[in-house]
């Protein structure tokens, strides 16, 4: 594959082929979409909204079957079951083993698709669509922009060099990946090409209000009780990563069991862990199935987090990382706490940093 570096912008010439490649589709093609292990907001809002996209005008590109799929149990949660285009959702198991095309969403390593690596690796057309510094490279079409607040970005940029036209259904979802990305228009990354892209999806007629409630005011009392559990167990290492603090909590297979709840029902416990006011670097490890993890990382800015990930096979950006593990939540821990740096002439006071 080409291992074209992600450290710039996706060149005229990277989307001129992408585009090239999905028009040039045999009749009947088979295309399928993928993201990431465990799926957060902007892995599935950007992969369905640019499966709605080539649903609209498949008959002008000659697909004949189109899905979208992730590794790993097929359950969504609350926050994004109602999606538009879930009716494209396929199991791992279930996805076309040997598509004419694949396209792939907010991953940053190959890792992070588990066994539909290989699908990737085979497919005529691959193309990579991302927003994480760490991201290789790994398709033969790599469409990432560090700079893009979320891959969501980088599908409305597919979209429309394709000519498909924003509709409410596709505009939720690619908002729904904005927002989330953005911690609903709160992080640094918030630029003014995020709030002209917001407007645009706006402009469509979607329900900023509802959609804003469902995704960051309302869960399901299973998944409060959920929190509950991981947050009784956040232990606090204020002497980690030289003294800059490391906050950390889990949950497992049986702990979603207890409170009937899937996997990416925690995602967004790591937002919580954050706040923790004496520590820069917070890390949540989530069960995937039994002995398997999906690993969050988080900086308050002195640590690289996605330093850490790269390390252990995942990826991610400075302030916000992950990666996949298996064995025992203790060697998880142990190998994070080897990888975080001792930064020089820095403390954390009162949760402040500071230099020394």
């Amino acid at each position: 594959m080409n291992a074209a570096t992600a450290a710039v912008h996706p060149s005229q010439d990277a989307w001129a082929a992408a585009v090239a490649a999905l028009r040039g589709l045999p009749p009947g093609a088979r295309v399928l979409l993928a993201c990431h292990v465990n799926p957060d907001g902007d892995a599935l809002g950007s992969m369905l909204g640019v499966a709605l996209g080539l649903r609209a005008v498949a008959g002008e590109l000659g697909i004949g079957h189109l899905a979208a799929t992730f590794p790993g149990p097929m359950r969504l949660p609350a926050p994004f079951d109602t999606l538009p285009g879930t009716d494209l959702l396929v199991a791992e198991e279930d996805a076309d083993p040997a598509p004419d095309a694949m396209l792939v969403f907010d991953v940053a390593s190959i890792e992070r698709l588990g066994g539909l690596a290989d699908r990737l690796r085979a497919a005529p057309v691959g193309i990579v669509l991302d927003h994480h510094a760490s991201n290789p490279g790994f398709g033969r079409i790599n469409l990432v922009d560090p700079a893009a607040a979320a891959t969501s970005v980088l599908s409305d940029g597919l979209l429309s060099r394709l000519g498909v036209p924003l509709d409410p259904a596709i505009a939720e979802c690619l908002y729904v990946a904005l927002a989330t990305d953005t911690g609903s228009f709160k992080f640094a990354s918030t630029t003014p090409a995020v709030h002209e892209l917001a407007a645009r999806l706006i402009a469509t007629g979607i329900d900023v209000g509802e959609i804003s409630r469902r995704l960051f005011d309302t869960r399901p009392i299973g998944a409060l009780r959920l929190f509950g559990v991981a947050l009784a167990r956040t232990v606090l290492e204020p002497e980690a990563a030289g003294g800059l603090g490391l906050a950390w909590t889990y949950l497992t297979v049986d702990d979603l069991a207890a409170h009937d709840q899937p996997p990416p029902a925690v995602e967004a416990l790591i937002d919580t862990v954050r706040t923790v006011a004496e520590a820069d670097v917070a890390c949540v490890v989530k069960p995937v199935r039994a002995g398997e993890w999906s690993v969050s990382l988080r900086s308050k800015g002195a640590v690289d987090v996605s330093a850490v990930a790269v390390a252990l096979g995942g990826g991610g950006h400075r302030f916000a990382a992950g990666f996949s593990a298996s064995g025992r939540v203790e060697d998880v821990l142990d190998a994070v706490r080897g990888l975080l740096p001792a930064p020089a002439g820095l403390r954390v006071n009162s949760g402040r940093i500071s230099g020394t």
